[in-house]
């Protein structure tokens, strides 16, 4: 096996200790298991996103897919800030933050005059605004407006679906919200300036609760950006990922806690995914709906100038990227550190805080993921299609790390050429053949692999092998044993 080192530069500081563990976490990752440590995958989903199995690479190399921007819909998303999409019992729904110009109250903190607005959607592509009678704004209540007039807490207002067994009906829709006020707060002993709590039974009703995850004196700065929980079925805890900064260089970076029960949370622990000087605004951290031991990330680097103005292009400016990290895993996968969504080709992309991407990656059809942006543009690309294994016109080959699997059928998610082909072999822990498939050729979300010969996979189960994927002018996105390969959007 072949690995590249980064080389560090003579300008590379002791105190760029986000950069240490970022290399720490990537070598770590790189270590193969041996066969009497295999990696237990069970029958989940595994994506080529991190080095997590990867033992060896010949002639076979990852590949980073951005996503394909869409036709304008008819009706998009609206062009705005801090916004989340979820898809719950066939319904697309979206909330995001706009603002009440009428508003006379408080403004210490935030935009006093934020709202939350909603939206909704049977395909995901095209979007209704219903009118909720909700909240009264500008003297009427014919709006899509679900809260208002609640400074500081809907200046970053992220929604999620409560999706943990046995949850209250009331409070199957969660949210966090809250926004500490500007400027320097160190060894500040103010009260009531960290995350808050909300719940609703619908999404549209909301009450707040209490402060779930206070705001700590020896942070300068921190959740002044969308901060973002969930369910983690994986961990079987409540999980965060909000905005703090790292010093000395206070750069704006992400921070991780964990709770049993949406009260009580563990004390934050940076993650510290920056490199040198890069900036991350945003992280919208999320488990990935078809691998939920898998987090996504998609941040918006952000390249401060000093200035604040929309009119000179170069100032501030923002692109996405894209990071993983794994469940219970207290850093992220920087295995791409390029661009994911470029602010392309419309100047107004290069203005500041043009490029935000919605919390969600969502499954609009069986061949479709959408990613949101906050233009209102929508991205697509396949299921599982992030990154693949990648060989080009000359055969290579990918070894996985000694793991464990569970199930009689393997399942792969790729795309061959019509030269191309993909074909796979299981290897016991002295490197010999115990299966062979014959190659595969086409493009598939879902494909079992049809072996040589009689194959028994369950018999196989729960022993320490390898897997070695031979490909050609090939592309190889995903893979899973199961007992039973489901059909539809699987």
């Amino acid at each position: 096996m072949s690995t590249t080192f980064r080389v560090l530069s003579p300008r590379f500081r002791v105190n760029d200790r986000q950069f240490v563990g970022a290399v720490v976490a990537s070598l770590l990752l790189a270590i193969p298991a041996s066969a009497a440590d295999p990696v237990d995958i069970g029958s989940q989903r595994e994506l080529f996103v991190d080095n997590l199995l990867v033992a060896s690479l010949d002639g076979v190399t990852l590949k980073l897919h951005a996503p394909v921007k869409t036709p304008r819909a008819d009706s998009p998303l609206p062009e705005r800030h801090m916004m989340t999409v979820i898809k719950d019992d066939g319904l697309y729904r979206a909330w995001y933050r706009d603002g009440n110009p009428d508003y006379t109250g408080e403004t210490y903190t935030g935009d006093a005059g934020d709202t939350v607005e909603y939206a909704e959607s049977r395909d995901g592509i095209e979007w209704e605004f219903p009118n909720l009678g909700l909240v009264e704004i500008a003297g009427t209540k014919d709006n899509n407006v679900v809260l208002a007039n609640l400074p500081p807490f809907l200046s970053d207002f992220m929604i999620f679906l409560d999706t943990r067994e046995g949850v209250d009906p009331a409070e199957k829709y969660k949210a966090i919200g809250g926004y500490p006020g500007k400027g320097d707060k160190r060894g500040s002993t103010k009260e009531g300036i960290g995350l808050y709590g909300f719940v609703s039974p619908d999404g549209l009703n909301w009450t707040k609760q209490s402060e779930i995850i206070p705001y700590r004196s020896e942070w300068r700065h921190a959740m002044d950006s969308p901060n973002v929980a969930f369910w983690s079925e994986a961990e079987q805890l409540y999980v965060c990922y909000f905005r703090t900064w790292i010093e000395p260089d206070r750069l704006r970076s992400v921070s991780r806690a964990t709770s049993p029960d949406f009260v009580n949370w563990s004390d934050p622990v940076e993650m510290m995914p920056n490199f040198p000087g890069e900036h991350l605004y945003s992280n919208f951290t999320q488990p990935y709906t078809r691998a939920p031991q898998i987090y996504l990330s998609f941040p918006t680097r952000f390249i401060p100038s000093g200035e604040d103005s929309a009119e000179i292009v170069l100032s501030n400016r923002t692109d996405v990227l894209f990071m993983t990290s794994r469940a219970g895993s207290e850093r992220y996968d920087r295995t791409f550190t390029e661009a994911y969504i470029r602010p392309g080709l419309d100047p107004h992309q290069w203005t500041n805080r043009a490029n935000f991407v919605a919390l969600n990656v969502i499954q609009t059809a069986p061949d479709e993921l959408s990613i949101y942006h906050r233009s209102g543009d929508r991205y697509v690309l396949r299921p599982d299609g992030f990154i693949s294994a990648h060989a080009g016109s000359e055969a290579g080959s990918l070894l996985t790390k000694s793991l464990q699997f569970a199930g009689s059928e393997l399942e792969l998610n790729f795309s061959t050429s019509a030269v191309g082909f993909v074909q796979v072999e299981i290897l016991d822990a002295q490197g010999r053949v115990l299966a062979k498939s014959q190659p595969m050729i086409g493009d598939f979300i879902a494909e079992t692999v049809a072996w040589d010969g009689e194959v028994d996979l369950s018999a196989l189960a729960d022993r320490a092998v390898q897997i070695k994927f031979t490909l050609k002018e090939a592309d190889l996105y995903s893979f899973r044993f199961v007992d039973e390969i489901a059909t539809g959007e699987g």
